[in-house]
Order: structure tokens, then C-alpha cells, then sequence
């Protein structure tokens, strides 16, 4: 059945066609808590506020990151270039569950003991104001607190990342 403009009620193809032409920039999100680290690769992520500024990002309830972020204070948020493709491999393709990626990457202790990943084209450290649940994925609401990164390049977007298989499917 379709709506007085054409669209599916729910689902459905018109859906995905909107979805499909989304291309957004990737990020890495890192957490720490509770003498833990974790790392991922996440394309649902976006400004939500501009006064006072605010960014969200989304973490899948399957993801090790989701798990140890629901007990960290400060998520660090790093943008990428597309020449940084290895690097979202290692962090979307790999699990926290199975392997240490911090010791494979450089990075130092930012604010609330977030790791903050050196290379990254730029970042930010956000204090988590707000978690929301939305489904597969939870969206957790950030106050920047301290950023960086001056690195010249293209974004690395969703098309560019598309061979690899997360670490975590969500199925």
C-alpha cells in the first residue's frame, strides 16, 4: 500500500532508495571504561546542535564499542581520509571481542581516558550528555571538550568502505 504521495507506508523500496543515495562520512569512535578500550568504524553520525554544539553518533547493541562506551563519561570522534582505508579496516572489520586493536594503532589518553587515535585527519573528544535508544543502534549525544587535527585529504565515506565485513555483523 502507498501513501497519497506514492511512497510505501513502511519499508519497502522508496526507503531504500532514499537510504541507498546517502554517502555520509565515516568516523572511528573510541571508548574507555572500566580499564577497557574499543574502537569502531561508524557511518551514523552528525551534528545536532549548533548553540550550544553538539554532535551525535550511533553505536550497534552488538558492537564492543556500544558495550564499553554505556559505561564511559567521553567518547572520542575521528574523521578519516579515503588514503586511511587500512586503518577503518583494522576498526570495522576486526572485534574487540577477539583482538587488541589499540595495539596495533598510535594513540594517546584524551579527556575521560577516550582514546584518541593519532593519525586521525581530525577528532574531538565529547562528554556523553544524553544515550538514546533507537533501535538496533543507540545514539549517544556529545559535548566537545577538547579537538584536533589538521589533516589535508578527502573523506573517507560509506562507498569507499563497503568491502569490508564488519566485525560485528547486526544480524
Amino acid at each position: 500500500m502507498t501513501d497519497r504521495h506514492g511512497g510505501a507506508e513502511s519499508g519497502g523500496s522508496a526507503l531504500d532508495g532514499f537510504l541507498g543515495r546517502l554517502n555520509p562520512d565515516m568516523c572511528v569512535v573510541t571508548a574507555a571504561a572500566d580499564g577497557e578500550r574499543a574502537g569502531c568504524l561508524v557511518g551514523f553520525a552528525s551534528q545536532c546542535s549548533i548553540d550550544p554544539p553538539r554532535f551525535a553518533v550511533w553505536l550497534s547493541k552488538v558492537n564492543h564499542t556500544y558495550h564499553v562506551a554505556r559505561a564511559a563519561h567521553h567518547l572520542a570522534v575521528h574523521l578519516l581520509t579515503r588514503g586511511q582505508r587500512d586503518l577503518a579496516e583494522l576498526l570495522g572489520g576486526q572485534t574487540g571481542d577477539e583482538i587488541d586493536k589499540f595495539a596495533r594503532l598510535d594513540w594517546w589518553e584524551g579527556p575521560g581516558g577516550a582514546p584518541v587515535l593519532t593519525d586521525a585527519a581530525a577528532w574531538f573528544v565529547g562528554t556523553i550528555l544524553h544515550r538514546t535508544d533507537g533501535g538496533d543502534h543507540v545514539g549517544f549525544v556529545l559535548d566537545p571538550v577538547r579537538w584536533g587535527g589538521d589533516r589535508d585529504g578527502p573523506p573517507l565515506k560509506l562507498s569507499h568502505v563497503s568491502g569490508i565485513d564488519a566485525g560485528h555483523p547486526v544480524d
